[in-house]
């Protein structure tokens, strides 16, 4: 226990409370979706940048949490969600393997000799150094393999992919503005009318703390962000006021299809209520209830291979 008698005691006990209010604050700074944090996946891609935009013309911040391991797609991940003979433990590792190893050579040291067992060990050095080699080289073949099955997005011009226009478009308020090359993945205005969509309905369904809804709209990797971020708020005795999401400004990063499913990332400025309330009082701890704010993300956007505009689904927010 820290003593508050004494001048130094008070300074270090307010400094520590100082320094907890202000990582509270920190937590509470925003009640929207996604907290200000970057998280979610986006298939191959999601340690990958998308490319600037207007609306973000800022680097998107990488990744902080995400389920999609450095170098697989999702569908590789399922695939290896099972641990495999060759990525298991060791059956004989940590103390238990030292104990072990100490019996065998103390067995072998009397059956033998000394000189005898220094055979032997030379034998298995040598041996577990041509495994070690074997090992490396078929991680550095499971390297090269995962890089080269990623898909590359496609730069074609809209005249190559059928003459379609606006495939990439930038819009504002739902309404395209044109420019843009084409992707491999046609994005439309049913498309972006459903990005537009989400974005209200998502902010909205977190505001009420609604994660049926939440559930509908959103991958399963997010939706269990979302559900550790309102029980959190829960915890602290604190809730969400999010309404009012009103897109601004937006235009099409990229888009891509993977065996999984179709991608899309977006990059979005909007505006929004953003408090967060005491649960208790109604007391507003950070932010406001009248004055809106301004915020621009890059969303990423999922759906099954070759679906319709209605099965997008949020899988990710990147900070812009």
């Amino acid at each position: 226990m820290f003593s508050r008698s004494s001048k130094p005691g008070r300074i270090l006990w307010m400094s520590l409370v100082a320094a907890a209010a202000l990582g509270l604050m920190a937590d509470l700074a925003d009640a929207r979706v996604g907290g200000g944090r970057s998280v979610g996946s986006r298939g191959g891609k999601t340690f990958t940048a998308p490319p600037s935009t207007n609306t973000a013309p800022k680097p998107a911040a990488p990744m902080e949490r995400s389920m999609t391991q450095p170098g697989k797609s999702t569908t590789a991940q399922g695939a290896q969600s099972a641990p495999t003979a060759a990525a298991q433990p060791s059956r004989f590792g940590g103390w238990r393997g030292l104990l072990l190893g100490g019996l065998i050579g103390a067995g072998l040291a009397g059956l033998f000799g000394m000189g005898a067992l220094a055979n032997v060990l030379g034998f298995l050095l040598q041996a577990a150094l041509i495994a070690g080699l074997v090992y490396l080289a078929y991680l550095a073949f499971l390297f090269f393999r995962n890089r080269s099955s990623q898909p590359a997005l496609a730069t074609a011009t809209a005249s190559s992919a059928g003459g379609r226009p606006n495939q990439n478009a930038s819009y504002r308020n739902g309404a395209l503005l044109g420019g843009g090359a084409a992707s491999a993945v046609s994005i439309g205005q049913d498309d972006y009318d459903a990005f537009e969509r989400l974005l209200g309905d998502i902010q909205t369904a977190y505001g009420r703390n609604d994660l049926d809804a939440l559930g509908d709209r959103a991958t399963p990797e997010m939706l269990s962000y979302f559900a550790e971020e309102l029980a959190g708020d829960t915890k602290r005795g604190v809730r969400n006021e999010v309404s009012g999401a009103k897109l601004l400004q937006g235009d099409l990063a990229e888009a891509w299809s993977e065996p999984d499913g179709d991608y899309a990332t977006v990059a979005m400025r909007y505006s929004l209520i953003d408090a967060t309330v005491e649960a208790a009082s109604g007391r507003v701890v950070s932010g406001s209830r009248t004055e809106p704010q301004e915020v621009t993300e890059v969303w990423t956007f999922r759906r099954p291979l070759n679906g319709t505009p209605r099965q997008w689904e949020l899988s990710a927010i990147q900070q812009a």
